[in-house]
């Protein structure tokens, strides 16, 4: 399991003249899975975009092993704490395998060689993403189904304690979705990794999360386990959205029916 802690303290962040985030407290639980969920524009990303160092704070603090985060290495960052921004950009012309590869590059240091370790590491990656057939190929001639895979690849090679996903299955349909939540919850359950990533679907979160936050307005509205978190009370205050919370007949967790103004009566 990962001995690797990270919190955040006071957090206050944004663009130019606004503010996003406002006065957050986070602690993330070592060895698990987090799941953030909120509205647009709540400050999802935001918080993942500072936890990760890519944002600094305008005030309080991103806490990795208890120092600030943004007065570390970089390198000393990407060894522990691997991240998928939201909507990455690949150079142009690089094949699958080069950009998965370069998840290796934070454990080189200047003479450092390629090693039987490193091709261990991508090749494991990319067969866990089920990209292996896609190495040699352009990754701008991909789907983008397929090129988010390969973008998993790349953050799985780089073998991190901590992983920071920005809505991973953005782009998949809902056998990839499943796929690659099934994928980092056997990391989690396999290395113990920790795992934070941003999700729109509130019930694939309730699911596959051991712990549940959702934010509003740049807050942190509730935090806690699913079934604790996931009620029609937090749904129509986050999302301002009438629901119906049931147990989810495949996992037992919280499962969240929409109530629109348009309702079918069941005959």
């Amino acid at each position: 399991m990962s001995t690797h802690s990270l919190s955040v303290r006071g957090l206050v962040a944004g663009y130019a003249d606004r503010t996003i985030l406002h006065g957050l407290d986070l602690e993330v639980l070592p060895g698990r899975i987090t799941a953030i969920v909120g509205a647009n524009a709540c400050g999802k990303s935001t918080l993942l975009r500072t936890m990760s160092r890519l944002l600094s704070p305008r005030a309080g603090q991103v806490l990795l092993d208890g120092k600030a985060i943004h007065r570390m290495a970089p390198r000393r960052v990407a060894q522990v704490m691997g991240l998928l921004p939201q909507s990455p950009i690949a150079p142009e012309g690089i094949t699958v395998a080069d950009l998965v590869s370069r998840g290796r590059h934070p454990h080189h240091g200047i003479l450092s060689r390629w090693s039987r370790q490193d091709d261990e590491a991508v090749a494991a990656a990319l067969e866990a993403t089920k990209t292996l057939d896609l190495a040699d190929r352009a990754v701008d001639e991909l789907s983008g189904g397929q090129r988010q895979r390969v973008w998993i690849a790349m953050a799985l090679a780089q073998e991190t304690d901590l992983l920071l996903l920005d809505e991973p299955t953005t782009f998949l349909d809902i056998s990839h979705q499943v796929e690659v939540l099934d994928l980092l919850t056997d990391l989690n359950h396999r290395r113990g990794t920790t795992v934070v990533m941003v999700l729109h679907d509130l019930n694939l979160a309730a699911r596959y999360a051991d712990h549940l936050v959702a934010m509003a307005g740049g807050t942190l509205h509730a935090q806690g386990a699913p079934e604790d978190v996931l009620t029609a009370e937090t749904v129509r205050a986050v999302f301002g959205l009438d629901s119906r919370i049931i147990p989810d007949p495949t996992s037992g967790r919280p499962m969240m029916l929409p109530i629109g103004r348009h309702r079918m009566a069941v005959e």
